[in-house]
């Protein structure tokens, strides 16, 4: 392969969250205050996240995972691709944090 064929470019990520946005959709969102707001959208404002290469950790939502859960979110954790999470709608944003290993920005 030649060397000219591949470019890198930085990102401050530390981590990476796939999100179901099937599964986001079939609930009407299902968290935050009002239990109306998408489960990615909801952990960036939780985390005080941004979207783009500059942001710490990238949640990014995806079309479809196939698990398809009832009354849940599909969430597959970079760090840990071979455990997947089923987030139940409403469960508290904190504990989704911890549980996916990630820490509130101080």
């Amino acid at each position: 392969m030649e060397a000219d064929c591949l470019k890198s470019v930085k990102s401050d990520w530390s981590n990476t969250l796939l999100v179901c946005k099937k599964c986001s959709k079939n609930l009407g969102g299902g968290f935050g205050p009002k239990g109306r707001t998408p489960l990615a959208k909801a952990l960036r404002q939780q985390l005080d996240l941004k979207k783009g290469r500059k942001s710490r950790v990238e949640i990014v939502e995806v079309k479809c995972l196939g698990v398809c859960p009832r009354g849940a979110v599909t969430v597959v954790n970079g760090k840990a691709p071979g455990e997947w999470s089923l987030v139940k709608a409403g469960a508290d944003l904190d504990a989704i944090a911890a549980g996916l290993g990630l820490a509130a920005k101080t």
